[in-house]
């Protein structure tokens, strides 16, 4: 029989797999199975779709199924969840039409994803609780508040999906309670940034509860009321976001070594330790380039990259993923709020010497239309390694949080970084770059003796 290659998981990093083994062998029998009901679509769109910025579910679709199966010819089955996994026969055990079925392969991908976290409290059965990690729960969500059946929500966790679901909620005139356990948003920022994104929260309308956690939900005759800190209050609505853990426990209890968080481990051509099997997307840890070691960060891209590694080695091909520095950028409100690398407080419980340099520079020239406030804050060693960035503004913050993590990538200490060659248009950038000016107070304080190279502006023809 021909070559198969199954890959377990229809996602970003499933699909990427797919599409790339079958560039690379127009023979190779491909199976995919996917235990939901869509395959290949924004997981990340999901907020914006149902805030109505995005009109229809179908257009989160990169393709359509039938585009795989009849331009790919790729064997897409959906609503076909794997349950077993049996390496050493090189067999996949899975459930099709309510039905056991199995199927021999010679290679296999896991993209199995990554799962949210659902606390083991009383009341989060209900049928109006929702994770929101998958479109048919966003399909069902939306379709409550076109019905006008949504008019309080609580929303628990004050991560990325958290604020995400507050601000979509919030587009469409719903009341917010946004309730976080820690005492601050976005644990994974340094308080300087963290607070700036409580002030954006707070401004919008939304009811900010930190420091207090989500005890039970009842279903009473009046509505659903949630419990927090010791008090009722009444929701129509909750959705859970209180994190997400590695979809690994199907390869996993095949025998498949783990490291952090749980994640697969897999080597730079997401070779797993079992024979022929390859993984990819959320469900791994790959190498982070700045702790070098395997981390578990579940990012978008990283899930595309890592895809396509697995599928073209699957096929037989040559390709290597060389590693994540963690970057990351979320829109809340009217802000954008970025990170890189590490933060200080991630990079002192790895024991660096670290420091952490704050500014505020301008997105554009300050006098052009539409400047807003840069606050960069790049963590570093004493001795000038770069380590991580994070930044909140509301223009250019993408860009500037990318020219970090290509810095990151290529090992720049701040030396380096203040010398980039950055562009400068007053509709675009200030001459005065934020990074820079970042950079150049890190050298400050990472060489105390010398001072910091001032920028300079007396070469023929240049623009203020």
């Amino acid at each position: 029989m021909h070559q198969r290659l199954v890959v377990v998981g229809g996602g970003a990093a499933g699909m990427s797999a797919a599409s790339a083994a079958r560039r690379l062998d127009p023979d190779l029998d491909i199976v995919v199975l996917e235990a939901g009901g869509y395959a290949a679509y924004g997981m990340c769109g999901l907020p914006y779709y149902l805030s109505g910025v995005v009109a229809g579910a179908e257009a989160l679709l990169a393709y359509p199924p039938s585009f795989f199966r009849e331009q790919r010819r790729v064997d897409l089955r959906l609503h076909t969840p794997v349950t077993r996994l049996d390496p050493d026969h090189q067999v996949v055990h899975f459930r099709e039409n309510g039905r056991d079925a199995r199927l021999e392969y010679h290679r296999l991908i896991v993209t199995t994803g990554a799962t949210p976290v659902v606390p083991p409290l009383r009341g989060l059965d209900d049928p109006y609780v929702f994770t929101v990690r998958t479109m048919e729960d966003a399909i069902s969500l939306r379709s409550l508040i076109d019905a006008g059946h949504i008019g309080r929500a609580l929303i628990v966790g004050g991560g990325y999906i958290g604020l995400e679901m507050a601000e979509a909620m919030a587009a469409r005139g719903v009341k917010v309670t946004l309730a976080e356990a820690l005492p601050a948003l976005m644990p994974n920022l340094d308080p300087p940034i963290s607070e700036l994104v409580e002030e954006e929260v707070r401004r919008h309308g939304v009811d900010l509860r930190l420091g207090i956690s989500l005890e039970q939900v009842r279903r009473t005759p009046d509505g659903l009321k949630a419990i927090l800190g010791g008090k009722s209050v009444p929701v129509d609505v909750v959705v859970v976001a209180v994190g997400v853990r590695a979809g690994a426990t199907i390869a996993a209890e095949a025998g498949a070594a783990t490291g952090p968080g749980g994640a697969l481990l897999v080597d730079d051509q997401m070779r797993t330790s079992l024979p022929d099997v390859y993984a990819a997307g959320d469900c791994i840890a790959p190498f982070h380039r700045v702790l070098g070691r395997p981390a578990f960060v579940p990012l978008g891209p990283a899930a595309n990259k890592t895809g396509r590694v697995a599928g073209t080695v699957a096929a037989g091909g040559q390709a290597r993923f060389t590693g994540i520095v963690g970057t990351a950028v979320v829109k809340v409100f009217d802000l954008a709020v970025a990170r890189t690398g590490l933060t200080l407080g991630e990079a002192m419980a790895e024991g660096l010497p670290a420091v952490a340099t704050d500014t505020v520079g301008k997105s554009r020239a300050k006098y052009y239309p539409g400047s807003d406030p840069v606050h960069v804050r790049l963590v570093h060693e004493t001795g000038g390694r770069l380590l991580g960035a994070q930044m909140v503004g509301g223009d250019g913050v993408a860009k500037r949080i990318d020219v970090v993590a290509v810095a990151l990538q290529a090992g720049f200490d701040v030396d380096e970084l203040a010398g980039a060659d950055l562009s400068y248009a007053p509709p675009y950038a200030p001459v005065y770059e934020p990074i820079l000016l970042a950079a150049q107070a890190a050298q400050a304080k990472s060489a105390p003796d010398r001072p910091a190279e001032a920028p300079s502006h007396a070469a023929a023809g240049s623009r203020r």
